[in-house]
């Protein structure tokens, strides 16, 4: 049996070249990969690709607490996301200083950046998509009409890596998740060429039950356990989840 568990997140990314392409999520601060993202940085690769749902600054919390995929800005080449920003947290005036020394952004909506995931995990050419037809998202591609309605042609997105946020793998890599970690992991782990997740718990084959394997390990290459009381780990999510419910911002942001 191939061993997919790695003892450490650096020696997770350690392959991970200048120039490669990386899908992750971020649909709040427990679905972040946080320890593959601080490795990430901490190896210090250049001109990397990232593919992101929320591009988001989290200014509630220090670095120390959570780290966040804005990290990771100095090293990014382009940046495809449907958000970047807040209106609440200043919207995306925190990455301007990098768009200036030529960071590329291209925006895209959540829902096309999943079915472009799809189409790449799926081997397909391309999607024909209605969403974004007479805005700025149609500048550039090839446009077509079906049964007399307008269609943008969407290109698949195939990425070198995927980072996971997993609750439970076997050592397999057979992953599930929970609530929120689950969101378009899926899908990235089937596109990506490598994908390497950071789960709660790992545990022996046989001990998950088929049924409730949402990610095949065949779509897993490596495995790393978030250290109990760690970074991420479940634990610290709900200590800082308690913290920020007693700001006065954030009480603010809701209530108002």
């Amino acid at each position: 049996m191939i061993n997919k568990v790695f003892d450490s997140f650096d020696e997770a990314v350690a392959d991970i070249p200048d120039g490669a392409s990386i899908a992750t999520g971020c649909w709040g601060v427990t679905s972040l990969s946080q320890n593959l993202i601080a490795a990430l940085k901490r190896k210090g690769v250049k001109d990397l690709t990232l593919i992101v749902h929320n591009f988001i600054p989290t200014p509630f919390f220090t670095e120390d607490e959570v780290v966040n995929l804005t990290v990771l800005l100095p090293q990014l080449k382009k940046l495809i996301t449907p958000v970047v920003g807040l209106q609440v947290l200043g919207a995306g005036a925190f990455i301007k200083e990098y768009v200036e020394k030529g960071l590329e952004v291209e925006f895209t909506s959540h829902g096309t950046l999943a079915s472009r995931l799809y189409a790449g995990a799926a081997g397909l050419g391309g999607i024909y998509n209605p969403v974004g037809v007479g805005t700025i998202l149609e500048e550039g591609k090839e446009k077509r009409v079906i049964d007399g309605k307008e269609y943008i042609l969407e290109m698949p997105i195939r990425p070198d890596y995927a980072f996971i946020r997993g609750h439970k793998a076997d050592k397999l890599g057979n992953l599930i998740y929970r609530g929120v970690f689950r969101e378009n992991y899926p899908v990235m782990a089937m596109a990506a060429k490598v994908t390497i997740a950071e789960v709660d718990e790992i545990v022996e084959v046989g001990e998950i039950d088929p049924e409730h394997v949402v990610t095949p390990g065949i779509f897993v290459d490596r495995i790393v356990k978030v250290p109990e009381g760690g970074l991420g780990s479940s634990q610290i999510a709900k200590e800082l989840l308690f913290k920020v419910a007693q700001m006065d911002i954030v009480r603010k942001i809701l209530f108002r």
